[in-house]
C-alpha cells in the first residue's frame, strides 16, 4: 500500500515543477555545473602530443581503459584535464566505508553524529588525494614510456612533465569532488553519481550512430540491431523493475499510555531492498578482472604465465564469463554486509520499542533479519550477474559498442530513478508549503477582531 507522500508525488504535474522556484534553481544549477565538467574534458594536460596518444589508445582501449574511458565521457581517449574523473574520490569512499567497519576507531566517530561524519569525509579527502597521486605519477610514466606509429607521446619527458601532469589531473580530481559537492548540496541528485552518468550519457548518442553505421555497412544486419534495441530496453525496465524491489518486514509497536488515554500501537514495515550494494559489484569486479591484461599491455615481453591468463581471461572466454559471474555474487554480498548491519538494526528497533511479529527483540530479531537480506541477496546478485554478463557476450560476438554494457546501463538507469526520487521529494514538499500556507490564510480569513461584526 502507498504512503501518503507517494500518492501525493503520483499526482503530481509539470504544472507544480513551473511554480517551484527553489527546484528550478536547483536544477539549472546542476546542469551548469555538469556543462562545466563536459567542458574540462576537452581540455588536454600539457606536453603530450595528441595525434600519438590518439594512435595510442586505440591499440590499448579492450582493456580497462576503454571501461574508465566510458565513465570519463572520454576524457581518457583525449587525456583531459579530467582524465582520473571523479574514481579516486569514490574508491576512497569506499575503502572509508570498508574501514569504519573494521577499525573501532572509526566506528565509533561515525557514531558522533553530524561532527563525525564531517571528520570522516575529510579523512575521505585525504585518501582522495593520495589515490589520486600515485594514479596520476602512473600515467605519467606510462605516457613517457610509450611511443606509436607516429611518434613520441611526450613532447619533452623529463621531472618537469611528471610534476605538471601530477599537478594537472590530481587538480581536476579535486575540483570534481568538490562540483559533486556542490551539487549534491544546491543542485539535485547525488554529484558524484551525476558526473559519472553525464560521462556515459554523453557518449551514448555517438554509440548509437556507431550501431547504425556498422549495420549501413553490412557489419550488422539489420535483424541484429532491431534484437538489440529490443533487449536493451528489456534490460532498462529488468533494471528499473529490480532496483525498486523490496522486502518489507512488518514492525509492530505495542500500545502506550499518554497521559489518561490508551494510545493504539501503530504499524510499519522495514524495507530491504533487493539490490543493496548498488553498482559496486560490477565495477569492482570489472577492474579486478582486467587488472592481468592491463599490466601485460603496460609491461610488454613479460613472463609466459601472465600471457597465458590474460588470454584465459580474454573476452567471451569460459574461465572469463565464470570469473567474472564469481567476483560479482562476492561483492554484492561482501559490500551488502558492509553497508547494512542487522545487529544495530535489531537494536535500535528494540530501543524504538518496535518488534517483528513473532520474532523477540534483541539478537533473534537480528538473525531473522540477517537471514532474510541473505536470501535476497542471492536474487540481487544473480540479477547483477545477468545483467553484466549478456552485454558482456554481445561486446564480444556482435561487437556491440561499450556503451551498451551492462555496468553503464546500470548505472544511468540508478542515477536516473535517484534524481527524480529527489525531485518528486522538492515537488512533494513545495506542496505541503502550498498546503500550510493556503491553511493559514484561511484561518486569517475566517477570523474577525472583537468588536467587528
Amino acid at each position: 500500500m502507498a504512503s501518503a507522500a507517494e500518492r501525493l508525488a503520483a499526482n503530481i504535474n509539470l504544472g507544480a515543477l513551473g511554480k517551484a522556484e527553489e527546484l528550478k534553481r536547483r536544477i539549472w544549477f546542476t546542469l551548469a555545473a555538469l556543462l562545466v565538467f563536459r567542458f574540462g574534458t576537452f581540455v588536454p594536460i600539457p606536453g603530450i602530443d595528441p595525434v600519438a596518444f590518439a594512435e595510442t589508445f586505440k591499440q590499448n582501449s579492450a582493456g580497462i581503459l576503454g571501461m574508465f574511458n566510458v565513465f570519463a565521457g572520454g576524457a581518457i581517449e583525449r587525456m583531459a584535464i579530467f582524465a582520473l574523473n571523479i574514481m579516486p574520490y569514490i574508491s576512497a569512499s569506499i575503502i572509508m566505508q570498508l574501514m569504519t567497519s573494521v577499525d573501532k576507531r572509526l566506528e565509533a566517530l561515525k557514531k558522533e553524529g553530524e561532527q563525525g561524519r564531517k571528520q570522516i569525509n575529510q579523512y575521505t579527502r585525504y585518501l582522495t588525494v593520495i589515490i589520486a597521486t600515485a594514479q596520476a605519477y602512473g600515467i605519467a610514466m606510462s605516457l613517457e614510456g610509450s611511443r606509436s606509429s607516429v611518434g613520441a607521446i611526450v613532447i619533452e619527458p623529463g621531472w618537469f612533465f611528471r610534476i605538471s601532469t601530477v599537478i594537472t589531473l590530481v587538480g581536476g580530481t579535486m575540483f570534481l569532488m568538490w562540483l559533486g559537492e556542490q551539487i549534491t548540496a544546491r543542485g539535485v541528485g547525488n554529484g558524484s553519481s551525476l558526473i559519472i552518468f553525464a560521462g556515459i550519457v554523453a557518449g551514448m548518442p555517438q554509440a548509437v550512430m556507431q550501431l547504425f553505421e556498422m549495420g549501413r555497412t553490412q557489419t550488422l544486419s539489420p535483424v541484429i540491431i532491431i534484437v538489440l534495441m529490443a533487449l536493451m530496453l528489456a534490460s532498462v525496465a529488468v533494471i528499473v523493475y529490480f532496483e525498486r524491489a523490496q522486502r518489507r518486514l512488518p514492525i509492530q509497536y505495542p500500545k502506550r499510555q499518554v497521559g489518561n488515554k490508551m494510545v493504539q500501537g501503530d504499524s510499519s514495515h522495514l524495507p530491504l531492498k533487493l539490490n543493496s550494494s548498488g553498482v559496486i559489484p560490477p565495477i569492482f569486479a570489472s577492474s579486478l578482472l582486467l587488472l592481468p591484461l592491463t599490466i601485460a599491455q603496460m609491461a610488454p615481453g613479460g613472463p609466459d604465465w601472465l600471457g597465458s591468463i590474460v588470454a584465459s581471461l580474454g573476452r567471451g572466454q569460459p574461465l572469463h564469463i565464470l570469473v567474472y559471474i564469481s567476483l560479482i555474487v562476492f561483492f554484492a554480498f561482501f559490500y551488502t554486509a558492509v553497508v547494512f548491519n542487522p545487529v544495530d538494526t535489531a537494536e535500535n528497533l528494540r530501543k524504538h520499542g518496535g518488534f517483528i511479529l513473532g520474532r523477540r527483540p534483541g539478537a533473534e530479531t537480528a538473525k531473522y533479519i540477517d537471514y532474510v537480506l541473505t536470501r535476497i541477496t542471492v536474487v540481487g546478485a544473480l540479477y547483477l550477474a545477468a545483467v553484466c554478463i549478456l552485454p558482456e557476450l554481445l561486446t564480444v560476438y556482435w561487437a556491440v559498442p561499450f556503451y551498451f554494457g551492462g555496468t553503464s546501463l546500470l548505472i544511468a538507469v540508478s542515477v536516473t530513478m535517484d534524481t527524480v526520487s529527489q525531485i518528486q521529494s522538492h515537488l512533494v514538499a513545495h506542496q505541503y508549503e502550498g498546503l500550510i500556507k493556503k491553511a493559514k490564510l484561511r484561518g486569517a480569513a475566517t477570523t474577525t477582531p472583537r468588536g467587528r461584526k
